[in-house]
This record gives C-alpha cells, sequence and structure tokens, in this order.
C-alpha cells in the first residue's frame, strides 16, 4: 500500500477473502484436489481454475482504466449472474476441460497463489474511485473489489464444502462483504436468522429453503437463488 494511503472498506474485505482462501489452496495436495466442491460437476481442481480465472479478470480490470461514469455497483453487478443459464452451463464445462490440462495440481495452485497475490498488490496501489473496466461493464475500482471478495468467499465455501473437517473457515470481512451484497440484491436486510455462512449458501442456491425460511421471507422467497 502507497505511504499515507488508509486501508478502505473494500480493499480489507478483498485482502480478508483471497488470504483466507490462499491458507486453505497452500495446503492442498494432489490427493484433495480429486475431492468434489460445493459446485456441483466440478472437483477442487476445477474449482481453483475457475478462481484463477477469477484472479487474472481482477488483475486485468485494475490495470483497465475507463472513462466515468460506472454502470454497475459492487450489487448490480451481479445481476446478470444467475446460476442454471446457459452461460453457467459452459463455464462448467470449461472448467473441467481446462483444469484437466495441469498435469500436476501443484502446477495449478501455484498459479492461483502468485495470480491471488498479484490482485492484492495491485488493489494496494489502486484508487479506489477510478473507474475501471470489466465484463463489458464499468466499476469504481472499490465495487471491482467487492465484487471480487464475494466470489473468493463464496467459493471458499464450496472449497471447503467436503475437505476434512477443521478445514480453515471464510474470514469475518470477506463474509461481510457477502451479506450486504445479498441484502443489497434483495433490497432489504434478510428477515431470517441467519449466520453468515449459511446466507450465503442459501442465497446462492447452494441451500436449498426449508418451509419456515420460506415463510418468513414471504414474497421474496421465489427470487432465491438471487445469484449464483
Amino acid at each position: 500500500m502507497q505511504a499515507g494511503r488508509t486501508e478502505h472498506e473494500e480493499l480489507h474485505a478483498l485482502k480478508d477473502a483471497y488470504e483466507a482462501f490462499a491458507g486453505v489452496v497452500s495446503s492442498l495436495g494432489e490427493e484433495e484436489s480429486w475431492l468434489p466442491s460445493g459446485c456441483a460437476g466440478w472437483a477442487v481442481r476445477d474449482l481453483l481454475f475457475h478462481c484463477v480465472g477469477d484472479a487474472q479478470r481482477g488483475l486485468v480490470a485494475l490495470h483497465t482504466p475507463a472513462d466515468g461514469p460506472a454502470d454497475r455497483d459492487a450489487v448490480t453487478y451481479w445481476a446478470n449472474w444467475q446460476p442454471g443459464t446457459a452461460g453457467a452451463a459452459d463455464e462448467q464445462r470449461h472448467a473441467r476441460v481446462a483444469a484437466s490440462m495441469f498435469l500436476e495440481f501443484e502446477q495449478l495452485r501455484e498459479l492461483h497463489l502468485a495470480t491471488a497475490a498479484a490482485v492484492v498488490t495491485a488493489a494496494e496501489r489502486s484508487d479506489p474511485q477510478q473507474f475501471v473496466r470489466t465484463q463489458g461493464h464499468v466499476l469504481t475500482a472499490a465495487a471491482l473489489m467487492a465484487t471480487l471478495s464475494v466470489e473468493a468467499t463464496i467459493h471458499h465455501l464450496d472449497l471447503v464444502a467436503h475437505l476434512p473437517a477443521g478445514a480453515p473457515r471464510p474470514g469475518a470481512a470477506g463474509l461481510a462483504c457477502v451479506r450486504g451484497t445479498i441484502d443489497g440484491l434483495l433490497g432489504r436486510p434478510v428477515p431470517v436468522d441467519w449466520s453468515d455462512e449459511h446466507y450465503a449458501l442459501a442465497a446462492t442456491g447452494r441451500l436449498r429453503l426449508t418451509a419456515a425460511e420460506k415463510h418468513r421471507l414471504g414474497a421474496d422467497a421465489g427470487r432465491f437463488p438471487l445469484f449464483g
């Protein structure tokens, strides 16, 4: 971080999410890489390849200044990302094929760790209010960091879904960023007493709503999953 620059909320969440995720990844070996993840159809190594791509996207975006104004923020960015779409199915197949090209999991693991560290360094050196371009949209750098935090935190839950008990959980700042984003998509704080982790899993369709939860959510229950 540049001298005299304070760590804003989005940067703090990004560092928390990426450091927590890296803490799990760094301990994984070849055997663990073949375990299933929380993403249907993906093993741990497939999920990690997808996360490499997301980190690369973030790194490129932080070095791709754009003219304003922004047409997406940290919440509305997710409006087009819905599970069960053709695009989601294409990404699932692509990740499986591409991840299989790494003959040794160590190569994929080290690529992710190096890329994620580079994203954090670039974020620390960025002006949070500068406009950047990613996936056809313009966001502030701070909003981009928030989206990267959300992605990493949710996929952290996917990563540890079938790992042995005791695998490190996502960081508190990353989970708080996820909750804020989902509340923004819902349009109000969720009226159900869920933990941050449970909320993230329910809102992304990884956990089915119970009858009691649907009753508490009312008309909003039909909007779940809010994104994927």
